[in-house]
């Protein structure tokens, strides 16, 4: 029989003024089956939906409200709590109480113990849709998440709609589950202490005003490899040219840039405090030599002539400043002699080893979910992979950068 991962894990629950407080019974119960340790922290207006006898039979440890116990004035130490924590849950968070998490307002035990946690924070958003969506809990929301809490969004759908609306707190069972793989993915860092630079999406190099020249790159690959690095446990360092998506995971510190001359300054400057890059990014190979600062009208221009220079070349530059224990992944997007020209770029980059996809294959390249990738390795090594979601594409790039990285020390 299998044993859930949250076996032996300490537990901080915080519950507050919510009509999901309810919630947290089964949600206590759940985690004491798994196999966790609860301790629940609740705010004084969460013990009006909820009382704390009921709490404390589910976990069989005395709920934490008030700063000192009434009975004999034990203090009860948010630090040590946040100490014991191994993750810290807030189910349901009002959004009184996320705009206090944001602002730091320790005004209750609840708050006090949140900005005393070393652990990971989840938050489990709670209220109706007009307050959900209003924009001062959106930047809330955005603030805890910028501060690395795991934001479990309100359960959405026909069923919520249906019910309190689609601000309603995630099940118990969903918020379990995200716990579990939590601690699964604890148990599998096999990147925790490594720094990842990965370079994503299209370069624009401007023309005119209005104009650019760009390609076809959407970023689904280079965001799906930073997501799979962080979720290994790696600081990822994402350098992005023009896309419309957005990262999930806390680990992954983005930098947005626009043009190749951006994207080259951005990674080279990043490289040297890194263990290993992986270069996605479809860069550019040219940029005008000239850009106009107005719109060019087609009426005074006539003839159009684009004088185009080189732009610098990151992979190679990357390549020669490559120290031993570091590691470069390149990309090869190939249209003939796909595996020599591969080869090639593999040697005269210095990379350890390069991706290789060919817009041949259907489900393969740009703009897609889908990805079929060859890697070919400095030694010489070659394996084919069957055309698969980029998800999963990610898991196989990353998993040989895993087997070819040196052990933290």
């Amino acid at each position: 029989m299998d044993t859930s991962s949250l076996k032996g894990k300490h537990i901080v629950l915080g519950i507050t003024g919510s009509i999901a407080a309810y919630k947290a019974c089964t949600l206590c119960r759940l985690l004491v089956k798994a196999g966790a340790e609860v301790q629940v922290v609740i705010t004084p207006a969460g013990k009006e939906f909820v009382t704390p006898v009921t709490l404390s039979a589910l976990t069989g440890r005395p709920v934490v409200s008030e700063f000192f116990a009434h009975s004999d004035g034990t203090w009860h130490s948010h630090v040590d709590l946040g100490l014991w924590a191994d993750a810290m849950l807030v189910a349901p968070a009002t959004a009184s109480t996320l705009g206090k998490m944001a602002g730091g307002v320790a005004d209750n035990m609840l708050v006090t113990t949140y900005l005393s946690m070393k652990a990971q924070v989840f938050v489990a958003p709670a209220m109706d849709l007009d307050m959900y969506a209003h924009p001062a809990t959106q930047r809330n929301l955005d603030i805890l998440r910028s501060y690395g809490n795991i934001i479990v969004e309100p359960a959405s759908g026909e069923l919520a709609s249906h019910l309190m609306g689609k601000g309603r707190m995630q099940e118990p069972e969903v918020l379990v589950q995200v716990l579990e793989k939590h601690f699964e993915e604890q148990d599998t860092l096999d990147l925790k202490g490594k720094r990842i630079l990965i370079t994503a999406g299209p370069t624009y190099e401007k023309i005119d005003a209005v104009r650019f020249i760009g390609n076809y790159s959407s970023g689904k690959m280079g965001f799906a490899l930073a997501e799979e690095c962080a979720r290994r446990g790696a600081e990822v360092e994402l350098v992005c040219g023009p896309v419309a998506l957005q990262t999930q995971h806390p680990r992954i510190h983005r930098t947005d840039v626009e043009s190749a001359a951006e994207m080259y300054e951005a990674a080279t400057a990043r490289f040297p405090e890194t263990d290993a890059a992986i270069l996605c990014a479809a860069v550019a190979d040219f940029t005008p030599e000239k850009v106009c600062t107005e719109k060019m009208k087609r009426e005074t221009t006539g003839e159009l002539q684009l004088r185009l220079l080189p732009t610098r070349d990151i992979a190679a530059a990357l390549g020669q400043m490559k120290r031993p224990e570091q590691r470069l992944v390149g990309f090869a997007l190939e249209t003939t002699n796909e595996l020599v020209h591969a080869a090639d770029k593999l040697q005269r980059k210095g990379l350890d080893f390069i991706v290789l996809n060919s817009l041949r294959d259907k489900g393969a390249g740009f703009a897609v979910d889908t990805n079929k990738i060859t890697i070919l390795s400095a030694d010489g090594k070659q394996k084919d992979f069957p055309l698969k979601p980029k998800t999963e594409v990610a898991k196989d790039i990353v998993a040989t950068l895993c087997a070819c990285l040196p052990a933290v020390e």
